[in-house]
């Protein structure tokens, strides 16, 4: 009998993975970013993508990063779970993220990105009806995560509010 051991999967920024159990997967620097985990749990299989803005239109080179943008990130996420094995109809989404970290004195939405990104992932969750389970969003301070793909608990750490489980 092989055994396997543990290994926490890291997603670095507009970057995304899968794990598989008994693996785990973690990204950090979630400020005005958005960490996206959406999941199947009866595969114990995951995808972390870490967006970074709301709106591929915003890009200005021609190799687009799909991970980057909310608008694009969903999709590809979804996209890597099915070939990954994971069913569709049964994806679920945890998400963490999308603070504020600077305050402007201009009201022009526009500066808003953390608010704008969460806005954004939601809207593509909800054009591929999947449930958001949980969200820990919003705020002034940074995050990391890591889930697990078990027991489909997402970690936060949130800088100088200490660590929840959602």
């Amino acid at each position: 009998m092989s055994t396997t051991e543990a290994v926490v999967i890291k997603v670095g920024i507009a970057d995304v993975k899968i794990a598989r159990f008994p693996d785990t997967i973690r990204t950090s620097g979630l400020g005005s970013c958005v960490g996206l985990v959406l999941y199947d749990k009866e595969k114990q299989t995951a995808g972390l993508v870490h967006v970074m803005l709301p709106d591929s239109t915003l890009s200005k080179t021609a190799e687009l990063n799909r991970a980057k943008y909310a608008d694009t990130a969903v999709q590809t996420t979804i996209d890597m779970l099915i070939e990954a094995g994971c069913r569709k109809f049964a994806l679920k989404a945890k998400l963490a993220g999308g603070s504020e970290m600077f305050k402007f004195k201009s009201t022009n939405d526009l500066m808003k990105i953390g608010p704008r990104n969460v806005l954004a992932i939601k809207e593509q969750l909800s054009l591929f009806n999947i449930p958001i389970i949980s969200e820990d969003t919003g705020g002034s301070s940074g995050r990391t995560i890591e889930f697990e793909p078990k027991s489909c608990m997402l970690h936060i750490r949130t800088v100088k509010q200490g660590e929840k489980t959602i």
